[in-house]
């Protein structure tokens, strides 16, 4: 894996990421300035279950650290993830699990 660094964010990048992932990636980037990002393709682990589309993109864990969470509870830091995915939940993404945490927690 190639580490990649900006000024407010820091995440892994592989080179055989899809379309979807990287979209995951530049959205949550754009609505979150992430101080740590990791979106992490579970779709081979669910091969052949509900919900495998055959694209390789259907199932997908975000771990995400963000200063945008303080003062805001678990569910509604999963809401905040899943509204600034857009579409993908439900429509071109059948399962996501979230972490978002604050600096420091």
């Amino acid at each position: 894996m190639l580490l990649v660094e900006s000024f407010v964010t820091t995440y892994h990048m592989t080179m055989s990421k899809g379309p979807i992932q990287r979209e995951m990636e530049a959205l949550l980037v754009a609505a979150f300035t992430p101080n740590h990002l990791t979106v992490t393709n579970d779709s081979a682990t669910h091969r052949g279950h509900s919900g495998d589309d055959g694209s390789g993109e259907s199932h997908f864990t975000v771990e995400i650290e963000s200063s945008a969470f303080a003062g805001v509870n678990r569910v509604l830091r999963q809401r905040m993830v899943n509204k600034a995915l857009g579409d993908l939940p439900g429509d071109r993404v059948h399962a996501l699990a979230i972490k978002a945490r604050t600096p420091g927690e």
